[in-house]
């Protein structure tokens, strides 16, 4: 739907050159801060290969890290406060678990926190056991999802052409800005491909590792559901990231801002929504947080004081 679709499309903000084809831009004599914006067809082709690699990459290991969400969603011109939670985010090895530590400003009560802890040990009981049917439908839909974001990680790749308007030194190193418009040549063949056709979107990449600082996408037409029966994304649509070094070359989620206005079948809505991402903690596979889980149970901790 209109939702999963719209909220990929940032994911989707990678650079995008085929070889062989008149997609890499570049301006022939002009400087970005003092940096010459000159490149070559080869060199944007093994840049967008390293970023397509790094995004891969990067997707695959977020799901063993928990982390810190803070997740605040208004709706309405009038912006109506609809959501502030925090959360804890947990994976399970065929996704996550969010237990909430914060409403608003206020700490989630203990024995609710405890409650949902315990949730969380009984699924990753069940996930630790590769036997269990209940464990490998989780794993086979996990798979899925993670399939349809490499494919449309691979769409952005096909879609875009990509254009060098910038380069800046940040902390001794170089990033390039690319922006990146639809091939009007390009006939789309998916759902995703059609959706991205649609968008424009602007990214801040290491040169040499190829890892996205940070990028925006923005809806430029209407985008239509089941023939605009089933709903509508409207124009206008604006995703924002920005992404931090969590390990050495590896690069997760820091900041996302998505407003977005359409409507589902009758109903319309327009809504903002905002996403900050901390206290990264690398934790392996389900039986390794199951272990953790289960100490913390044992222990009887408290709701973490500061999310």
């Amino acid at each position: 739907m209109a939702f999963a679709t719209a909220g990929a499309l940032v994911a989707g903000v990678v650079f995008a050159q085929q070889a062989g084809t008149p997609q890499a831009k570049a301006p022939t004599n002009a400087q970005g801060n003092g940096l010459s914006l000159q490149i070559t067809p080869q060199e944007l082709q093994a840049l967008g290969d390293r970023i397509v690699a790094t995004q891969h990459k990067d997707d695959l290991s977020r799901d063993q890290y928990e982390r810190i969400e803070h997740h605040v969603v208004t709706s309405g011109q009038e912006r109506r406060l609809t959501e502030d939670k925090t959360y804890r985010v947990i994976p399970t090895g065929s996704g996550t678990m969010k237990i909430t530590v914060k409403n608003g400003v206020a700490p989630a009560d203990p024995l609710a926190y405890r409650a949902q802890l315990q949730e969380c040990e009984q699924a990753l009981e069940i996930a630790a056991n590769p036997n269990d049917y209940r464990a490998k439908a989780a794993l086979a839909k996990a798979q899925k999802k993670n399939n349809e974001r490499k494919e449309l990680v691979d769409a952005a790749r096909r879609v875009f052409q990509a254009t060098l308007v910038g380069r800046e030194m940040r902390n001794g190193v170089l990033v390039d800005v690319l922006e990146l418009n639809p091939n009007p040549n390009f006939q789309p063949h998916t759902l995703a491909e059609e959706a991205l056709m649609k968008t424009k979107a602007k990214v801040w990449v290491q040169e040499a590792s190829g890892q996205i600082l940070s990028g925006s996408a923005e809806v430029v037409k209407d985008v239509s559901f089941g023939g605009g029966f089933l709903g509508k994304l409207y124009k206008g649509t604006h995703v924002t990231a920005d992404n931090m070094e969590v390990e050495p070359n590896l690069w997760l989620p820091r900041r996302g801002q998505f407003d977005y206005a359409g409507r589902k079948f009758i109903f319309t809505f327009d809504t903002h929504e905002t996403t900050e991402v901390s206290h990264y903690r690398l934790v392996g596979g389900p039986a390794e947080m199951l272990a953790m889980i289960k100490k913390e149970l044992a222990s009887g901790a408290p709701v973490p004081a500061d999310p």
